[in-house]
């Protein structure tokens, strides 16, 4: 790799969107849950208030706007009531929704040495099971879930946790957020990011990819597109 004043060591990975191909299930799951609040679902709401952050945060701020008080213990209990049908949902299916290219893409970071990532709004638990389903739970060295952090994208948290995680395992990386590259697919994750003082690269699942090259540093709409050699002369120049 490159030497400079900075250098890419790092490729972190938002999940839902990113490497699953699942905000149709959580949509669903959450309408679910508001129509047995009586309450309506709204499309637009979903989008605003939860495509890219944690279960607690979309439902929280929903429930709130529609002028309802929801205790952490209730709270707790509509997300692990969603947890447990997004499981059956995914087990139901004949064929799991990963992106085509991940694996591949995997391997090609692995073999150029980078370190990988994982960071996101979703229960650890719900990713680390759907990684080792799709057989890749194992590339990655480090994975934030949205419930191992206080506040939700757009914060920055989960990011910053992610570096803090990967020097705690080798304090040889002296790893910084500038050494780190994010891939993601919403404003709220892109910004996120963006506030990690790190670079980012919009993948065009969920929103269309002029709206993704207008938000972040690069925008893709397939993995294979991603040349990381430029990446890399970007951060060191």
């Amino acid at each position: 790799m490159s030497q400079g004043k900075e250098m890419l060591k790092a490729v972190i990975f938002d999940f839902n969107g990113v490497i699953i191909n699942d905000e149709q299930i959580h949509q669903e799951l959450i309408n679910e849950i508001l129509l047995r609040e009586n309450l309506r679902p709204e499309p637009s709401e979903y989008q605003e208030l939860c495509l890219g952050r944690s279960d607690r945060a979309c439902l929280s701020d929903i429930l709130s706007r529609r002028g309802r008080v929801a205790s952490d213990n209730y709270l707790d209990d509509l997300i692990q009531a969603k947890t447990l049908a997004y499981r059956q949902r995914i087990e139901s299916l004949e064929t799991l929704p990963i992106y085509p290219e991940v694996k591949d893409f995997l391997s090609h970071l692995q073999e150029h040495n980078f370190r990988i990532g994982l960071v996101t709004g979703a229960l650890l638990s719900e990713v680390q099971f759907i990684l080792e389903k799709a057989e890749i739970l194992n590339s990655f060295e480090v994975i934030v879930g949205g419930d191992e952090i206080k506040k939700s994208k757009p914060e920055p948290d989960g990011y910053l946790l992610a570096v803090e995680r990967f020097n705690q395992l080798d304090n040889s990386l002296q790893l910084t957020p500038k050494d780190c590259l994010v891939i993601e697919d919403t404003p709220t994750g892109i910004e996120a990011a963006k506030r990690a003082k790190m670079q980012v690269v919009g993948i065009a699942n969920t929103y269309p990819y002029h709206f993704m090259q207008r938000l972040s540093n690069w925008a893709i709409d397939y993995f294979s597109e991603l040349e990381l050699e430029r990446v890399e002369k970007v951060l060191t120049s």
